[in-house]
């Protein structure tokens, strides 16, 4: 081995070494000095940070608005309730309070445990929610660990069944889910406020910060609807078709003078206190989303427009037998009514008379006149889910259809739209849009339309006088004490296989007093199955029914005093 190839001990040069010393020194004396100002100095900074990981954001809910009728009496309101949460994993801990618990919580002991068991991971689950503040405090007075309460807000709905439909339902978390209660969901909510709290590890609220968001509430929604009218057109609805084994029943009813809606009424119904009660069938606000063949009441629309073009007078004669031929079709009425003229057309509801007015009409200037009483287009209401209706372009009818739509049949409205029609009839002729809400978080809605001259109107009103005689269809339409003009309806069914002879639609919509009407109602009954099934036995006496009692509380004079004086002094005697 060579020198060369010998190891060579390697020695740093000694300022090198003082280097490395001094640089620990310095940073020893740093992190020395910011631990002495952590803890001695500058101590809240440490705290500071502690309380930033468990800082939490809670939202403050907000008050849902009320919606109240037109007089101010709920319709539906919020409560406050509390909700009772848990964080599982701390609840298990105690498992001596775990029967005590279950039972105020109104649960099973083994389903209590089950639950808490099978969510132990999470931080958050609610055990109960929506109790009253009473039987919240009665769940917190066990004294399990691990079990808090938050506030939230219940819906609570006075008029029950009445209204169902028509105001509808929120879900559990204030949220609209049908009804009014969906289509004004955000005017109604408000917003939720926020404040900020610190939080231990078992999510208890140790320290609530100064940083507070206040809630906004929501605004308080006015309807048209008058609750007195409602529950009577509920009442007498319901009362309609149980008594006639019905399918279901609808009952509008508005004032002619401004479109507002008064009382829309459906049955079956359900109970929006009881979630139970609710079923597809009752949720539906039939006025609004079902459409349906007008059947005989569309007559007077066909013959107000044959008067109002002058293409007839009161006078005018139409020579029929009873029936006749429109290429394949058989127009026939129950009887030979012989010469008729627009009076007779109307009092004995012929479908030949009608549908000579409306060939002669020819189909434009027929669709043109459904047209100008809004059918095929929505009413204005706002109601969510509202329907068209359907009415197909008059270039697509034949002689057929022309013959057929002159007396109901081959198109489809709602009742809100028929109804509106007869508003029209009411008032001078003015075709209104129909108001379901007053003042704040109403629609705009365009002016009034001419469907028809005034004096065709007052003059269609003195023609449907003569259906309520006597002679009429609908003499069973009659309120003593005042003058009623309206038309009734039977309208077979129809289906995918086509037309049902033993299944029926039941109408009658009129107005009071007939000169100058106050109130226009509809009623419908869906397939009546005892007893009898014309709309002027079945739909008419429901008519009466409501309408006398309606011009009561709205306090409207009878025009005939003459019939109140008679009646009265008759039950004297008999008496």
């Amino acid at each position: 081995m060579s020198r060369d190839d010998e190891p060579q001990h390697f020695t740093p040069s000694r300022w090198r070494a003082w280097f490395v010393l001094g640089v620990f020194v310095v940073f020893g004396s740093a992190l020395v000095w910011r631990a002495v100002d952590l803890q001695v100095v500058d101590e809240q900074f440490l705290t500071h940070q502690g309380d930033i990981r468990h800082v939490r954001t809670v939202k403050v809910p907000a008050h849902r608005g009320a919606i109240v009728d037109r007089n101010g009496r709920p319709l539906a309101l919020s409560a406050p309730t509390e909700s009772v949460w848990a964080v599982p994993s701390a609840v298990l801990k105690a498992p001596q309070k775990l029967g005590a618990l279950a039972s105020r919580l109104g649960m099973a002991k083994s389903d209590l445990k089950s639950d808490l068991e099978q969510h132990k991971s999470r931080q958050f689950l609610y055990l109960k929610r929506q109790l009253s503040p009473y039987d919240a405090h009665r769940v917190m007075a066990v004294g399990a660990p691990g079990i808090f309460l938050q506030r939230e807000y219940k819906r609570y709905y006075p008029a029950g069944e009445a209204a169902a439909q028509l105001v509808g339902l929120t879900n559990i978390d204030g949220k609209g889910q049908s009804g009014l209660e969906l289509a004004r969901n955000s005017f109604l909510s408000g917003s939720p406020g926020e404040r900020k709290v610190v939080k231990d590890g078992l999510g208890r609220v140790v320290d609530d910060l100064d940083e507070f968001k206040a809630p906004h509430p929501g605004h308080d929604l006015k309807l048209t609807i008058d609750s007195r009218l409602q529950y009577l057109a509920y009442r007498n609805i319901k009362e309609a078709v149980l008594s006639h084994k019905a399918k279901d029943g609808t009952v509008v009813m508005l004032n002619p003078d401004n479109g507002q809606l008064l009382a829309v009424a459906s049955y079956p119904s359900f109970n929006p206190n009881d979630r139970s009660t609710i079923n597809q069938a009752g949720m539906r606000l039939r006025a609004a989303t079902d459409v349906m063949e007008p059947g005989s009441t569309a007559k007077p629309i066909v013959l107000s427009g044959a008067l109002d073009k002058g293409l007839y007078t009161t006078s005018s004669i139409i020579h029929t037998k009873g029936w006749f031929m429109v290429g394949r079709l058989t127009v026939k009425d129950e009887l030979n009514y012989g010469d008729e003229d627009f009076a007779k057309i109307l009092q004995k509801s012929s479908n030949v008379g009608a549908a000579h007015v409306g060939l002669k009409m020819g189909p434009k200037r027929v669709w043109q006149d459904f047209r100008n009483f809004g059918f095929g287009e929505t009413t204005g209401s706002g109601f969510p889910g509202e329907r068209f209706g359907v009415l197909r372009d008059y270039y697509t009818w034949d002689n057929v259809e022309t013959a057929t739509a002159s007396y109901g049949y081959g198109f489809a409205v709602t009742p809100l739209q028929l109804a509106r029609a007869y508003g029209a009839i009411a008032d001078k002729g003015k075709l209104r849009s129909l108001r379901l809400i007053l003042g704040k978080g109403a629609d705009m809605h365009p002016p009034p339309q001419q469907a028809i001259k005034p004096s065709t109107a007052a003059t269609m009103r003195q023609l449907l006088r003569g259906v309520i005689s006597p002679q009429g269809t609908a003499e069973r339409a009659k309120i003593p004490g005042y003058t009623v003009a309206g038309k009734t309806g039977t309208a077979r069914k129809i289906s995918d296989d086509g037309y049902h002879h033993n299944q029926h639609r039941a109408l009658f919509v009129g107005m009071a007093p007939a000169k100058h009407p106050r109130l226009v109602t509809l009623v419908v009954v869906d397939n009546p199955t005892k007893g009898s099934y014309y709309g002027g036995t079945v739909a008419a006496p429901v008519f009466s029914r409501i309408m006398q009692s309606a011009l009561r509380i709205l306090h409207v004079p009878p025009d005939k005093p003459g019939v109140l004086t008679a009646a009265a002094d008759s039950s004297t005697a008999g008496g």
